[in-house]
């Protein structure tokens, strides 16, 4: 079982340091991060990340903004999560 991060915030001006910290705190081993606007499920890092993840695996993000920006789309992702055997877990639920 691998716990893998995912951090994103939304414009190259924004700093992703609080969130990479936080999930090396968590003892997150792998980190997958992009500075992209979460309007779009069309993210590579994300993509990347949802084919990284096996069975047993946790992902783990600070908050669920972080995977998605509306409803329809946090549901696909979580969904995909779920379809590949792993777990989620949101630190700041």
């Amino acid at each position: 079982m691998d716990k893998i991060g995912y951090a994103r915030v939304s414009t190259r001006d924004q700093n992703l340091a609080r969130q990479i910290e936080q999930l090396h705190d968590a003892g997150v081993n792998k980190i997958f991060q992009e500075k992209l606007s979460g309007k779009n499920a069309d993210r590579p890092q994300l993509k990347a990340m949802l084919d990284y993840i096996r069975d047993d695996d946790e992902v783990v993000v600070l908050s669920l903004d972080r995977l998605g920006r509306n409803s329809h789309d946090l549901t696909d992702i979580i969904e995909t999560i779920r379809h590949r055997g792993a777990q989620l877990n949101v630190l700041n639920l």
